[in-house]
């Protein structure tokens, strides 16, 4: 009880309940895409329909333990957040009516974090309750995510003191898993340290998710030196690194702005078997064109080929050092790296990467070179709206009003204009 007392207190002292700390407080957020057919129907049916539409809905589809309904929730949430309350009682209305388990209530309360929608997390537990179902860990576990979901730290730590007392759902180590993370999403260090030592002080070990919100914490504080410590620690027991862990070790050497250490880090993680994923590359990408290091980008290039990483790594790469050329005006690597970049079969996925070509063409004069880089691209690149802008925006500056009436024409051949 003393230690909940301490983190009261830090939680005061940090100004935990700010408004810019509950939005930002959204740990555990789900990325996944949404593509599903319903996804878009939802969006654009008013709220009146939204339970219907679930009702003529095919049940075993709604009821497969892989629909993502977390994907559903955060595509409603950003743009209709009662549509999004809407699909979680029109869920809870199911489980009433059937026979549903305290583990399915659990995941109810969880989504309701999702939607950070404290009062209908609550409802939920009611309604169970009532239905004679006694609440164990894992729903005490779920409201108590709902609350750090919606930045509500001071009731999540009320219900830890309940679980403390209590004999039918102590607390876990998940109870302090989701702890960990959750302060680790705000940065706030010292308070994760504490839950990991009161975690390891009531007896549970660590476990990858809890080094991953260690790291992750860490890094994003820039508490470098704890970053290390909790990774050593973690290989040292033996826990297998996921690529979450991966990619917060590796932002850390970026943020150190330790080259070495970063070529170090990538060769081990490629001689391991390790794959450069997108959210590495970028973050690699992102580093070398800061600091205008295109020599050892060159040579991330040829390291991520030797080791056969994927195709859309190693373009993250090619724009890198195109766009670090282009931005020095050197017309002649740009060139050489654009035809490259074609012979392996890569071209330009982002129109930004593009007008940095373009504008570097136009600060040296070179209309006639730029004509022959749009001629060699547009078979495997179509020209955005924003590229034709600049294009024309370029041209009117050089007053070449010729050139700017054969874009024109293009962009309507294109049915952009």
């Amino acid at each position: 009880m003393a230690f909940v007392r301490r983190v009261f207190s830090a939680v005061s002292a940090c100004g935990f309940l700010s408004p810019r700390e509950k939005f930002h407080l959204r740990f555990f957020c789900n990325k996944v895409a949404v593509s599903n057919p319903l996804f878009s129907k939802l969006l654009q049916i008013p709220i009146s329909q939204i339970k219907t539409t679930l009702d003529s809905e095919d049940p075993l589809l709604l009821n497969n333990s892989s629909f993502p309904w977390d994907a559903l929730l955060t595509s409603l949430q950003s743009s209709s957040p009662l549509k999004a309350q809407s699909v979680l009682e029109w869920r809870l209305d199911k489980m009433l009516k059937g026979n549903e388990s305290c583990h399915d209530y659990s995941g109810l309360i969880s989504l309701c974090g999702k939607i950070r929608n404290i009062p209908l997390a609550m409802h939920v537990f009611t309604s169970m309750e009532r239905r004679g179902i006694k609440p164990n860990s894992s729903i005490f576990n779920s409201l108590i995510y709902a609350c750090l979901c919606s930045g509500e730290v001071v009731t999540s730590l009320s219900l830890f003191e309940t679980m403390v007392r209590s004999e039918d759902y102590k607390a876990n180590s998940e109870t302090y898993d989701i702890f960990i993370a959750g302060f680790s999403s705000l940065g706030n260090v010292d308070a994760m340290h504490a839950w990991y030592s009161a975690k390891k002080t009531a007896g549970f070990s660590a476990n990858v998710q809890t080094y991953e919100s260690l790291i992750s914490g860490c890094v994003k504080s820039k508490n470098f030196d704890g970053a290390d410590r909790y990774y050593e620690e973690m290989m040292l027991v033996g826990i297998m690194p996921s690529m979450t862990i991966l990619e917060s070790v590796l932002e850390g050497f970026c943020k150190r702005r330790s080259s070495g250490k970063v070529k170090e880090f990538v060769e081990f993680l490629l001689d391991a078997g390790w794959k450069i994923n997108e959210n590495m590359c970028e973050v690699l990408v992102k580093f070398y064109c800061e600091h205008g290091k295109v020599n050892e980008m060159e040579e991330l290039l040829v390291t991520l080929v030797k080791y056969n990483q994927d195709p859309q790594v190693l373009l993250l790469v090619h724009c890198g050092i195109i766009r670090i050329y282009a931005l020095s005006d050197r017309l002649d690597d740009v060139e050489y790296s654009v035809g490259r970049m074609g012979k392996q079969g890569l071209s330009f996925k982002r129109a930004e990467d593009v007008e940095k070509v373009i504008c570097s063409y136009f600060r040296r004069e070179e209309y006639e070179r730029l004509e022959l880089f749009l001629d060699h691209i547009k078979s495997s690149y179509k020209l955005t709206r924003s590229n034709y802008d600049f294009l024309i925006a370029g041209y009117r500056r050089a007053g070449l009003s010729e050139k700017v009436d054969l874009v024109i024409k293009d962009m309507k051949f294109a049915g952009i204009f």
